[in-house]
């Protein structure tokens, strides 16, 4: 059968790589086309465009780039019409994925989605149009099933595909051991977010001289992007290609808000979670978000597990402050890796999420309930 996938970030390429490998392995005839990274495309799919040129964050940003948006709306639907597909699997990316569901709907081509929008935190209205053009829905979250279910809208719980690529990579490097002195510093993989961020991390770097801190890179962003944000902090290193590996070897990390959060608790590293955006897209995000927390870790447990530090909050003062817990305070460290167990079982009573989603998906496309 003929899939045509879409995915618009780092972390949907790297489901959507993990997802193409169990479907090939399940179905070796399978043909993958669309829209995701590097990762997917080493998986067996055709790339049609890469994520780097698609990542926009907050709402000016949107706006802004409003006719770039529409125009790759535009160049989707011809391709998906001239490769005409069995079936179109969207990964997460919602503002661009749903409007291809309603397109896809009309066209009459049937439609899975793996990574459920983020429609409990904002927008709850979309379950509607999700209703109407998706015809099945595989869900990450533990308490993504309940949230759907008083819509009336069934879906399935796959566990979160993380939870297996994180363990596996783990079992497979047992030399990796944490440093005492490490800090990892993940600023994001959009350009937007990583001007915003970057700068404040690597300005709270000269006040632990006795640490060693490593930028981990985003895949989608050249060295060139990097070059001169590092260039006053010689003692900085950064690295490509390397998140897993420099986690495994953390003692802490200053993370961006998003899935990185939650890679950082998986490999069960003491983080400080960061925000730092538009302002005007802030404030409007603000009026609009109806959930507590910002990162993944918190929203899981429903309860603050890492400390936040959102728009005004994040500053080097704040930044400094946390980092000394997150470095020194060992009691803090202790109650985060404690909470850090308890998220990663709830995680992984789903199974193995990759391999659940393809046989849900190939059990759909033949026909099974």
């Amino acid at each position: 059968m003929k899939y045509y996938i879409i995915a618009g970030e780092a972390s949907g390429d790297l489901h959507g790589s993990n997802l193409i490998r169990e479907m090939k392995v399940k179905d070796p005839g399978s043909i993958f086309r669309g829209w995701g990274g590097d990762l997917m495309q080493a998986a067996g799919a055709e790339l049609v465009k890469h994520y780097s040129e698609l990542a926009f964050m907050g709402f000016v940003e949107v706006i802004a780039n409003l006719r770039t948006i529409f125009r790759n709306l535009d160049t989707c639907k011809k391709d998906i019409a001239a490769f005409n597909p069995d079936a179109i699997i969207l990964i997460d990316y919602p503002g661009f994925n749903l409007r291809i569901a309603e397109w896809a709907r009309k066209q009459q081509y049937r439609t899975i989605y793996y990574i459920s929008p983020q429609v409990w935190a904002w927008k709850e209205n979309r379950v509607r149009l999700i209703r109407k053009t998706v015809d099945k829905m595989l869900v990450i979250l533990p308490f993504e099933k309940e949230f759907y279910k008083k819509w009336n809208y069934p879906v399935e719980y796959v566990g979160h595909p993380l939870a297996e690529v994180v363990d596996n990579y783990i079992k497979a490097n047992p030399q990796l051991q944490p440093h005492k002195d490490l800090v990892t510093l993940l600023p994001g993989s959009r350009k937007q977010e990583i001007l915003k961020k970057l700068p404040l991390m690597l300005e709270v770097t000269r006040s632990f001289p006795e640490h060693r801190f490593v930028v981990a890179k985003a895949p989608g962003q050249p060295d060139s992007f990097y070059a001169p944000l590092l260039s006053a902090y010689p003692h900085v290193t950064a690295a490509r290609d390397a998140t897993y590996n420099l986690l495994m070897q953390s003692r802490a990390a200053l993370v961006t808000s998003g899935t990185a959060t939650l890679e950082t608790a998986l490999f069960s590293v003491p983080q400080v979670v960061c925000y730092k955006g538009n302002r005007i897209s802030y404030l409007i995000a603000r009026r609009l978000i109806r959930v507590k927390y910002i990162s993944l870790v918190n929203l899981i447990m429903d309860r603050p597990i890492v400390k936040e530090l959102i728009q005004d909050e994040m500053n080097v003062t704040n930044l400094h402050v946390e980092l000394e817990k997150v470095l020194f305070d060992n009691e803090y460290r202790d109650k985060m890796a404690a909470d850090y167990l308890e998220l990663i079982s709830k995680l992984q009573k789903g199974g193995r999420a990759s391999e659940k989603a393809a046989h849900s998906i190939l059990q759909f496309m033949q026909g099974a309930v």
